[in-house]
């Protein structure tokens, strides 16, 4: 086990660090605050904006050739916000999980996560994201797969039918559901996007402004400079003076 030991009189560096926040303006406080905030949005935004760019190109190149070939089939790649606790702890309410369609059902296995609309009588046409507890094979050879919440008590009433699966889950993206949740209403924007650039935006400005006042080269030049007409007036009267 280390220690630092600093020497009196001198401090932490983290103490420095903290010390040099406070150091700061109120106003300047809340602009680096609202910074901070805004930037971390941005880019949650930007990451949301990547994602749907990509599946939006990867499902039309696929549904194209599906299209070519006379078939129809479910996306290739989806995105799905959860809203529901019955995955919980593995899957969180509002986190983005990322589907990818499987062609064959004999590729899903006991303990995959799948996403399919379901054919319960109580929740028909609902998509639902659930773990597969058992797989069967029918007679004819159809498959039937036996599906259950990780937070609920008993598995689904329903079997449901390889047809009504959208894909297997690829990817979870914790909490990503937040951001598109808040997005999605116009207090959000107002908030999280516009309230924030209008501020950071009249911060700079102010602080152009207060640079320019107090900046003194800028007030030396003023000074120096003089107007053209003046130099024009005093050159006439020096030439009238030797006439």
């Amino acid at each position: 086990m280390h220690r630092s030991v600093l020497k009196s009189g001198h401090r932490h560096p983290k103490s420095l660090v903290f010390r040099g926040f406070w150091a700061f303006s109120f106003f300047e406080k809340i602009k680096r605050i609202i910074h901070y905030i805004f930037t971390v949005i941005m880019y949650s935004v930007f990451l949301i904006m990547i994602l749907v760019f990509l599946v939006i190109i990867i499902n039309f190149i696929d549904q194209k050739n599906n299209l070519k070939k006379g078939i129809q089939k479910p996306a290739l790649v989806s995105a799905y916000t959860i809203v529901s606790p019955s995955m919980v702890p593995n899957i969180n309410v509002l986190d983005v999980i990322i589907t990818t369609r499987v062609s064959d059902p004999a590729k899903i296995k006991v303990g995959d996560v799948i996403t399919f609309n379901s054919t319960d009588y109580r929740s028909s046409g609902v998509t639902v994201t659930h773990r597969v507890k058992k797989i069967e094979k029918t007679s004819d050879g159809k498959y039937l797969f036996t599906t259950k919440g990780d937070a609920n008590n008993t598995e689904d009433a329903t079997r449901q039918p390889f047809s009504s699966i959208y894909g297997k889950v690829l990817i979870r993206l914790p909490k990503l559901g937040y951001i598109q949740y808040i997005l999605s209403t116009v207090l959000g924007w107002l908030l999280l996007i516009i309230v924030p650039t209008v501020l950071i935006i009249g911060a700079d400005i102010i602080k152009i402004i207060k640079t320019v006042k107090n900046d003194p080269n800028l007030k030396d030049k003023s000074k120096k400079k003089e107007p053209k007409n003046l130099k024009r007036t005093s050159l006439k009267k020096e030439r009238s003076r030797y006439k």
